[in-house]
């Protein structure tokens, strides 16, 4: 209430707009968002442009927990870094063997009968084909454009261990190609083989001694071997794909004494050269390790800028290394995962790059649990 020119008037409150209206909203975690993208179309502009320019999102982190019952009861949580806060992800699909991930963001279930897989953000949205011809049971799997590639896992006393099928999604057919390299026959599974792609091409590497080949899939022909080990002292390495450049990270010393890990960037050339981008901090190595099997193996995801460094006998700790500088430096810090688990679960790790729009149709499956954790 005021009192103008000796009359007592009601205040109206004064609208929130534009530049004020903007940074508010960058302090929101981004699933609370969602109602204010509803608001008005200048609110969902200021919703855009707060994300764009303020406090952009960055890339989620996800962990599926599946029983090792014979149920494969699957419970799905996620950590936004751009909010601090843990969410569960609800879901209706029901896993008919054990899921596995591949590529950063690709998470399938391989059974006799079918493949299942997803790639969204979320991973709500699942598509369901025909297992391929060959059976396997540890093949890799990766999705390649608009293709999904399986590769070796076949049993030697049946099929081509080395077999390798392609599942169009635009054609929904599966076709044979020229098998893997003859090289990879004692380790042609997803257990020793890491794998990404970029440019329509599948990159397969040895994660203990760095050869590497790659498949072309237009040209249906594999090329290589290279040599992906830019230090002697490397015994276990893995890649991945970062804003389409090709990452490698690599454990150096032995598997009893990990003294460095680092990350390099893998040049396209004749001889895939590698530059150096970072060497984590000794105190998250030692992070990395497991009281009963040491670090003799990691695993990562990457989305964004942002690779996620861990160790898969032990997801209670992640590094977290963001790229900067235009990939001339890193920022190193680590996350502990606080949701837990028991010991009858096994746990897949997945990331992937949510925005608003992502959350607006679907927001009714997820549930905060924890607001305002630091990492």
């Amino acid at each position: 209430m005021a009192r103008i020119l000796g009359v007592t008037v009601e205040e109206e409150e004064a609208p929130i707009h534009g530049d004020v209206l903007e940074q508010v909203l960058s302090h929101v975690p981004l699933i609370n968002l969602v109602p204010a993208f509803h608001v008005s179309k200048a609110w969902r502009t200021a919703v855009y442009s707060s994300l764009h320019s303020l406090n952009p999102p960055k890339p989620w982190l996800f962990f599926h927990r599946q029983t090792t019952r014979s149920s494969h009861d699957t419970v799905t949580f996620a950590y936004d870094p751009r909010s601090c806060m843990w969410i569960q992800i609800f879901h209706s699909f029901k896993y008919v063997s054990t899921l596995k991930s591949s590529n950063s963001n690709f998470l399938y279930d391989l059974s006799p009968s079918k493949l299942s897989f997803s790639f969204d953000p979320l991973k709500l949205t699942w598509y369901h084909v025909d297992a391929p011809l060959v059976w396997r049971f540890d093949p890799i799997v990766a999705k390649v454009g608009d293709s999904i590639v399986i590769a070796g896992g076949a049993c030697d006393f049946e099929d081509d261990p080395l077999a390798v099928e392609i599942y169009d999604m635009k054609n929904r057919k599966w076709r044979t190609c020229n098998s893997m390299p003859v090289i990879l026959r004692d380790s042609a599974a997803s257990t020793w083989l890491s794998v990404t792609s970029t440019s329509g091409k599948l990159f397969v590497m040895e994660k203990r001694s760095g050869t590497t080949y790659f498949f072309n899939l237009e040209s249906d022909n594999w090329s290589g071997p290279h040599d992906f080990r830019p230090d002697e002292s490397c015994f276990y390495s893995v890649i991945g794909c970062l804003n389409d450049r090709l990452i490698l990270v690599s454990l150096i010393g032995t598997p009893e004494e990990v003294k460095k890990v680092k990350i390099w960037e893998v040049e396209y050339s004749d001889n895939f050269s590698c530059k150096e981008i970072g060497e984590m901090p000794i105190e998250l190595v030692r992070k990395l390790r497991s009281e009963t099997f040491g670090t003799c193996s990691i695993n990562i995801c990457l989305g964004g800028n942002v690779v996620y460094i861990y160790n898969p006998v032990m997801t209670e700790v992640m590094v977290v290394c963001e790229v900067v500088n235009g990939g001339n430096g890193c920022h190193w810090s680590s996350l502990r995962d606080v949701i837990g688990g028991c010991g009858m679960e096994t746990t897949v790790v997945t990331c992937g790059e949510v925005g608003i729009d992502d959350l607006t149709n679907q927001s009714y499956k997820l549930s905060v649990l924890i607001n305002g954790l630091q990492p």
